[in-house]
């Protein structure tokens, strides 16, 4: 691969737009505002399509499995909550290696060949769901190859945060993951719409016919109207082909971060070995809890990728040893904490709110005449595929606003602001998911549950951008992106705990108890917050 040395150049001198870039100097001023600020732009335009489309594919069957039940497939609803949490785990443990991948393999090989991989499970979902007939456990696979999407985050943000300054920090981080998180509602509104035409004839095979009433953005779908399931996997396949030619031929690695990522097929040798890695021990998560509990099988989950990822042999292993040291910072464990407060409770909520809605507010209580009070189905119940891309909306539209607010403010009084607002939602979204639940009208419930979801949603997006911001102040060049990519990971298992935690919960008929537990742990935010960076002899003071 032909290598630039940005800003050194001779005059008129013809550079590969995709050339490797051997000087990188984003905080002088003068190489950015000539040179460093375009290139940046240009990448960080390219990661943004190709995130949006890792949040989709990671996201995506939260909506699949609410219309696999609208459809009749013959799973339990624990078991579709099941394929959720499945795909919130991967795209957690991927994170980890992922979070390595950028130091190790450069930052355009990495983006283009993990973009390519979500072709996978997004054509193999589409096959899948053409049949409901298929064994659970294809679905099961395809929802583990799903985060792949989740993982591609920890890279992506690696890499984008390479790219700029600290006083720019908050913006291109805020951009990357704020647009990237429109992921979730893209899939939300396309998903449901593409649904309901033949998009790709006879190619992507018949429709079937819904069995329970349905909805899109537009409106409500009554039962028996034809449906193309199979098009929720298909249709990425439109996006995912053209940004994968887009990042090899639009984007950079930075040999200041990667001195020596080698030449492409040993590149993406190195990044399949990575993500080979977190695969395998997101399968043995996925087998951990079936024979133990949810909160013993996660860490052990992170320890077993992490002792996997040391053994790795070659050239990988004193890289990945090397990164190992920003475990030793105490700052990375506070970090970690706070950005499972942000960005773990919007990715959670992404997960769960949908299928959340069509149980909650799917059935109602009916009160007989002997006094004697069971739950029945809902004749006017609220669609879930019409509603539940409002939150994530909200949330991904206002996190480069977070982002923007704390290069000014700084990071960590936001975050400080939010987690309050945070503590006070949780406690009235758990309230009002009670009354909802035990009503014989829950529907006179849904407007404020959906209110204060939007309001969850919105400063944990927030959120999201402050805390990233503080990340890229407190670490170094050569730590931030591993610090950034490890926190994600952690934060990311919020796609599996909230499905899980709120899925057992509803089941047992207090919906309530799931959201009064996120309050505690947000008040516990609170506390690690201040005492890291606002009490009056803070270690860093409001980074």
């Amino acid at each position: 691969m032909a290598s630039s040395t940005a800003g050194a150049s001779p005059i008129g001198a013809k550079q590969k737009t995709n050339a490797d870039i051997e000087h990188w100097d984003a905080e002088n001023e003068q190489f950015w505002e000539q040179e460093g600020k375009r290139i940046a732009t240009r990448n960080l335009w390219i990661s943004i399509p190709s995130l949006l489309m890792g949040f989709a594919i990671w996201l995506m069957w939260g909506m699949i499995t609410t219309q696999m039940k609208n459809l009749g497939f013959p799973f339990s609803v624990e078991q579709l909550f099941t394929l959720s949490a499945i795909a919130g785990l991967s795209g957690a443990t991927l994170r980890i290696p992922a979070s390595f991948m950028i130091k190790i393999a450069g930052g355009r090989n990495t983006v283009f060949l993990t973009t390519a991989l979500l072709m996978l499970p997004a054509f193999g979902t589409g096959l899948a769901l053409m049949n409901p007939e298929t064994p659970f456990i294809v679905f099961q696979a395809l929802a583990l190859l799903s985060g792949i999407g989740g993982g591609n985050f920890a890279c992506s943000m690696s890499n984008i945060s390479a790219f700029y300054p600290k006083s720019k920090q908050g913006y291109g981080l805020g951009m990357n993951a704020g647009l990237g998180n429109f992921g979730v509602t893209t899939m939300q509104i396309l998903i449901p719409l593409v649904m309901t035409v033949g998009l790709f004839g006879a190619l992507a095979g018949d429709p079937m016919q819904l069995t329970s009433p349905s909805g899109t953005l537009i409106g409500r779908i009554e039962a028996g109207t034809d449906t193309w399931i199979q098009n929720a996997g298909f249709i990425w396949m439109l996006f995912l082909i053209p940004l994968a030619f887009a990042g090899w031929f639009g984007m950079n690695n930075l040999k200041v971060v990667t001195p020596n990522p080698g030449n492409p097929m040993s590149a993406f040798g190195k990044i399949l070995g990575l993500y080979g890695v977190g695969i395998l021990t997101s399968a043995a998560g996925v087998w951990a809890l079936s024979v133990m509990n949810m909160w013993l099988a996660l860490p052990v989950t992170i320890l077993l990728t992490l002792a996997l990822l040391r053994m790795i042999p070659g050239d990988i292993k004193p890289n990945i040893k090397n990164q190992f040291k920003i475990f030793s910072n105490k700052h990375t464990w506070s970090m970690t904490v706070l950005y499972i407060l942000t960005f773990g409770s919007f990715i959670g909520f992404s997960a769960a709110l949908p299928l959340s809605i069509s149980v909650i507010f799917g059935n109602m209580m009916d009160v007989a005449a002997d006094g004697t009070v069971t739950r029945v189905v809902n004749p006017n119940a609220p669609s879930a595929l019409t509603w539940a891309w409002m939150g994530p909306f909200v949330g991904a539209l206002i996190r480069p606003v977070g982002g923007w607010i704390s290069d000014k403010m700084g990071g960590s009084i936001v975050t400080q602001i939010i987690s309050v607002i945070m503590v006070v939602a949780s406690v009235a979204t758990g309230y009002v998911m009670m009354l909802a639940y035990n009503s014989t009208d829950p529907d006179s419930y849904f407007a404020l549950f959906l209110i204060l979801f939007i309001v969850l949603f919105a400063a944990s997006g927030i959120g999201n951008g402050s805390t990233f911001r503080s990340i890229g102040f407190i670490f170094d060049q050569q730590q931030k992106g591993p610090v950034l990519g490890w926190t994600s990971a952690v934060a990311a298992y919020g796609a599996f705990i909230a499905p899980r935690v709120m899925g057992q919960q509803i089941q047992a008929g207090t919906p309530e108890l799931a959201m009064y537990g996120f309050a505690v742990f947000y008040a516990v935010c609170l506390v690690v917050n201040w005492w890291f960076y606002l009490r009056k002899n803070a270690y860093i003071k409001n980074p």
